[in-house]
């Protein structure tokens, strides 16, 4: 399961959405808004993306993780508008057999996602400016 909204992510369902009896493990990993990105101080997010591609590259990137591990369950969401520092803007939730397999599947899929998926991140200054990045690990 993969989606892109404007809402809140829900960790906690997610999290639970993921859980399955033959699976042992669950792993979830959060990216939230930090006030800093090296020296520069962030005060909000602002994501976009380009949802047609978006959504095709999130479908392959599940295909490609269920083909390396024995995942269960796996799901990603990524929101997008503007977040607050301390805003989830990104969950992936794996369930395997066991805690090994959970952990690369779900590393795999947030670096590819950062990789691979057309979303733009544009970082704002207390003072006002903007500034697009581009989206890395």
């Amino acid at each position: 399961m993969f989606r892109l909204t404007h809402d809140p992510i829900d960790y906690h369902a997610l999290t639970e959405s993921v859980r399955n009896p033959h699976c042992g493990a669950v792993v979830l990993f959060l990216g939230t808004v930090r006030d800093l990105t090296g020296s520069r101080v962030t005060v909000f997010l602002e994501y976009e993306a380009y949802a047609p591609m978006a959504e095709k590259k999130l479908a392959e990137i599940e295909a490609a993780a269920r083909e390396r591990w024995p995942i269960g369950e796996l799901a990603i969401t990524h929101r997008l508008g503007r977040l607050e520092v301390g805003e989830v803007s990104v969950a992936v939730a794996a369930s395997c057999p066991h805690r090994g397999d959970a952990f690369d599947a779900c590393r795999y899929v947030i670096d590819t996602l950062k990789e691979l998926v057309p979303i733009w991140k544009k970082e704002n200054a207390p003072d006002g400016t903007g500034e697009w990045v581009h989206q890395s690990k």
